[in-house]
């Protein structure tokens, strides 16, 4: 059985910043749960210090890549999780984030939330998904 997802909006507001409240999924045969992913190279050094917009692109790309060893990709995301530790400063670059998910044509559910530090000193962006195929 093919995957079938269904947005879930008791409510509109959250479908023009790019999100919906809920995606029923169903007929789904694997779901891959992502480790939070921040702007880290391949050799695990973290990069982009002190710029917010560089570092939400690389975690996305990040991201990607995790779904991609899996024979997924961003539009088999279901849930995100955005850890930021500066909301403000996050805003302005969201466009980053939200075009790529545009791009894939899904809309997660998301939660984003400010947090007082990573765990990787620097790091300024998380993401945290999960994805099903």
């Amino acid at each position: 059985m093919a995957m079938e997802r269904t947005a879930v909006n008791p409510v509109r507001w959250s479908i023009e910043l790019g999100f919906n409240q809920g995606e029923l999924v169903s007929g789904q045969t694997r779901t891959l749960y992502c480790s939070g992913q921040t702007a880290m190279d391949a050799e695990g050094k973290p990069q982009h210090e002190g710029d917010m917009a560089g570092q939400l692109a690389l975690a996305v790309d990040n991201l990607e890549a995790v779904l991609g060893a899996a024979g997924m990709s961003l539009a088999n995301l279901v849930r995100l999780n955005v850890y930021a530790t500066d909301i403000d400063l996050l805003f302005p670059h969201y466009g980053v984030l939200a075009g790529r998910l545009g791009e894939a044509g899904v809309a997660p559910a998301t939660t984003m939330l400010e947090v007082a530090r990573l765990a990787v000193p620097g790091q300024m962006v998380e993401l945290e998904g999960t994805a099903v195929a």
